[in-house]
């Protein structure tokens, strides 16, 4: 790949892993549209892009683990559910018709948004809620639902589990980024890496550029977001789930 090109890839990852480390998701937006343009099938480039975007989860982990916000126990819980999830989306996406998948996950995104602008104060404060039993099972059930999403459709997943985060367990937008970014963005992201990647190929000789993107903007963009609170926080996420929906009916 010619230098200009290399360049085009880390600027570009940059940005898009910025903002998706300040909003909790979100990076497909800008970077796998750009991998396909740029001459690779869509199997190669969501592979491609999977393996970055690990990248950007090491990134945010390094500036996370300093501010010590989240809880081992409850990020175990996150893991056990969505993992196997992502798994499985990594076999069901070579079965779905690409263009129903995006349009229904487009809508479901957009509402993510709107629904958040609709409730001016979620997300704002910490609220645990839904911990019993019960809770915790349907809790799981809904990150194991959204695995799947995210091993086969990597665009805005990570959106998701953020507003499950807020929405459902009663996190703030600042511990749910937190959360989101480390465990989806370094394990879920690693598993959907390895099991795409085994099912299509890599494009190699592109990663350099992409993987050093995705790690400062990772670190830059979690960085941001510890920063600049809740509020922020929610209003990038709302314009982000608004504008990655927008982008995979379009």
């Amino acid at each position: 790949m010619p230098i200009s090109e290399q360049i085009l890839l880390f600027v570009v990852s940059y940005i898009a892993n910025t903002f998706s480390a300040f909003a909790g998701g979100g990076a497909g937006l800008i970077q796998l549209p750009l991998l396909i343009f740029l001459g690779l099938m869509f199997s190669t480039a969501l592979a491609t892009h999977k393996v970055a975007s690990v990248a950007l989860g090491v990134g945010a982990t390094i500036r996370h683990l300093r501010s010590k916000t989240m809880d081992r126990k409850f990020a175990l819980f996150i893991l056990l559910c969505g993992i196997p999830g992502v798994i499985a989306g990594g076999f069901i996406i070579v079965q779905v018709p690409e263009m129903t998948a995006r349009v229904a996950l487009g809508v479901l995104t957009i509402s993510l948004g709107v629904y958040s602008w609709l409730k001016p104060a979620m997300g704002l404060t910490l609220k645990a809620s839904n911990r019993s039993r019960k809770g915790m099972i349907i809790g799981g059930l809904g990150l194991c639902l959204i695995g799947v999403l995210n091993g086969s459709l990597t665009s805005g997943t990570g959106l998701f589990v953020t507003m499950w985060l807020v929405g459902w367990f009663g996190l703030d937008y600042k511990s749910a980024v937190a959360y989101t970014l480390v465990l989806v963005g370094v394990f879920w992201n690693g598993t959907g890496a390895v099991t795409i990647g085994l099912l299509s190929q890599i494009q190699w000789n592109w990663l350099p550029a992409l993987l050093l993107g995705s790690l400062l903007g990772g670190f830059t963009g979690a960085h941001l977001a510890i920063v600049a609170g809740n509020r922020w926080i929610k209003r990038v996420f709302e314009v982000i789930t608004i504008a990655v929906g927008l982008k995979l009916i379009f």
